[in-house]
């Protein structure tokens, strides 16, 4: 008698969308901060690798079981309320996409080709025709979704570890220096310095946004039950979580042996590619290259997907994610080559001036992210007192812009929040989330009790 249970993902299929997954969150920025943080924590790289372990891992993975336990990001966010979840994903789409994430891609990958350079050669042309050719491949790759699993978990995916694995073997087998004593603001708080550190990542994000894509492609791979295909994203962000756990204590291991090498860095980029040409000279600088490149074209191909994607079914297309393939693939295909054209653009000119606002709306949409994705991991008990989700999301919305606001244009400049406790390391919405919490459930007895 055949099986009435519904049908999962073949043991190989779960390592290929792990890996998969893994190479859409694994980008430049991952690649850097472990370094930073190892080199200036250095005998107390130990416990801030702990905080940030849980901050640049621990949070990521949770927001894709909550996401696969709400459907998406936007019902998730459409619990406060169906409009505040449609400007927080549009918000954080444009956040972690062409306004930041997607044109540094390119910038980034470009800076590390620049000591492989001729002398001689004027930057800027040569800027611009990296950028122009870097993201011609990533809009071709874009255009063929059933490509990019195959490519990023079987390919460039697999490829980039392979690289790091060398980067780091080498730092393992033969060590550059010992651990130099722990610099501000490691000095103090080591774990909660690494925690907060973890933010800069911004995967947390990202993994709100990814949801879409990687449940497509699962459904492709013939798993049609959405409790299954909700499973099977956790599995898969399990897999992500743990390689991404592996190099990021490989990395700290390399840029702690530094710290009395280069102890006045402040690029972690930079302390990469002196550990690797230290290592290996000149063949040293290529692949620190060549990790850069396969790291920011998988982020960049992941990104340009997942954000035309999603505001073609919400915004271009009628029936949204019920239409045909037939219907989505000219307006999807538009979508991708402007914000390709668009991050081109910004990856040659005018992305510091992005980067000043980008960055204050990274900051305002972080805490109300993590609080989304916990009470989305006990949506039952919160669905149960639906006021809960107006109280928490809505204040810890309204404090989040309000800091971010004052930070970005009014420095230094006192807020009632400043005198909330955990206010000093940037923490204060946590407390306002705790006391909204209470409001929401007393409010939802209150009402419950109304109506009976």
């Amino acid at each position: 008698m055949a099986s009435s249970a519904p049908r999962g993902l073949r043991s190989d299929h779960v390592v290929t969308v792990g890996i998969a997954l893994f190479s859409m969150l694994f980008g430049a920025g991952n690649l850097i901060i472990p370094p930073l943080l190892a080199l200036q924590a250095g005998t107390a790289t130990p416990l801030a690798m702990v905080g940030f372990l849980i901050a640049a891992i621990g949070l990521p993975v949770m927001g894709f079981i909550a996401v696969a336990l709400a459907g998406t990001a936007r019902e998730l966010a459409g619990r406060v309320h169906p409009k505040f979840g449609e400007f927080f994903v549009a918000a954080v789409y444009l956040a972690i996409g062409p306004c930041l994430a997607i044109p540094r891609t390119s910038s980034t990958a470009f800076e590390m080709l620049v000591p492989l350079l001729p002398e001689g050669v004027s930057l800027g042309t040569a800027r611009l025709v990296f950028a122009v050719a870097f993201f011609v491949v990533a809009f071709a790759l874009t255009l063929r979704p059933g490509v990019i699993t195959r490519v990023l978990g079987r390919i460039t995916g697999p490829a980039l570890i392979a690289l790091i694995v060398l980067v780091v073997g080498a730092a393992v087998i033969s060590p550059l220096g010992p651990a130099a004593a722990p610099q501000a603001p490691y000095d103090a708080g080591a774990a909660v310095q690494g925690f907060l550190t973890g933010y800069q990542t911004m995967d947390l994000l990202a993994s709100l946004a990814f949801g879409i894509i990687i449940a497509e492609t699962i459904h492709e791979l013939g798993v049609t039950d959405d409790r299954r295909v909700a499973f099977e994203i956790s599995r898969s962000g399990v897999i992500a979580g743990v390689l991404m756990a592996i190099i990021y204590c490989g990395l700290a291991l390399a840029g702690m042996q530094l710290g009395t090498v280069m102890p006045d860095a402040t690029n972690g980029a930079a302390i990469l590619a002196r550990s690797a040409s230290m290592h290996f000279g000149l063949a040293g600088t290529v692949v620190v290259f060549a990790i850069f490149f396969l790291a920011c074209m998988n982020v960049c191909i992941g990104l340009i997907s997942c954000c035309s994607r999603y505001f073609c079914e919400t915004y271009v297309v009628e029936g949204g994610a019920e239409a045909s393939e037939e219907a989505m693939r000219r307006p999807f295909a538009i979508l991708a080559f402007v914000f390709a054209a668009f991050s081109c653009v910004l990856s040659n000119v005018g992305l510091d001036v992005i980067l000043m606002f980008s960055v204050p709306m990274l900051n305002a949409l972080y805490p109300v992210a993590i609080v989304l994705v916990l009470m989305g991991l006990v949506h039952g008990f919160c669905d149960a007192h639906p006021q809960v989700w107006v109280w928490v999301g809505g204040v810890v919305a309204v404090q989040s812009v309000i800091t971010s606001v004052r930070d970005a244009f009014f420095a230094g400049a006192w807020l009632p929040f400043d005198a909330l406790p955990l206010a000093e390391i940037g923490a204060a919405w946590a407390p306002v989330a705790v006391v909204a919490f209470v409001i929401g459930l007393v409010h939802s007895r209150f009402v419950a009790h109304s109506r009976s």
